[in-house]
């Protein structure tokens, strides 16, 4: 069976900008405001010039392996962006808020995100800019 021919690339990928290069913030500083996953796969189909629902699968596939190297037990870790990983939760006393009882909390483990370096820096810039500083 004769291979088929691949569809050819809608856009150069020498000519794309560095990651965050042209990240400018039309609307002021709201830390407020909320961006849904249907948000975010339209951006991705704006900027890279797919349909929505190449998109989707984009998104979909990236928060998937995301969730599946954490319950590995694996670190995640994206330069310029930041890292994912476990950490483990000890076993404690809590108090069940309806009745006031006591009851043990088991351990367990939690996601945790740690922003790398270029990420806070662009957010503090944009919070300076804003005039939001302490």
């Amino acid at each position: 069976m004769p291979r088929t021919q691949r569809r050819p690339r809608t856009r150069n990928l020498e000519n794309l900008e560095p990651p965050y290069a042209n990240l400018g913030n039309p609307e002021p500083w709201n830390p407020g405001t909320l961006m849904t996953k249907s948000e975010l796969v339209e951006e991705v189909s704006r900027v890279s010039d797919l349909t929505k629902k190449h998109s989707e699968v984009i998104v979909d596939t990236v928060f998937k392996t995301i969730v599946e190297a954490l319950h590995r037990g694996e670190k995640i870790e994206l330069r310029g962006f930041g890292s994912f990983r476990l950490r483990r939760r000890e076993s404690r006393k809590g108090r069940n808020p309806k009745t006031g009882d006591k009851v043990d909390v088991p351990p367990k483990h939690v996601p945790y995100f740690k922003p790398g370096k270029e990420l806070k820096d662009l957010i503090n810039k944009a919070v300076a800019e804003a005039g939001l500083g302490e």
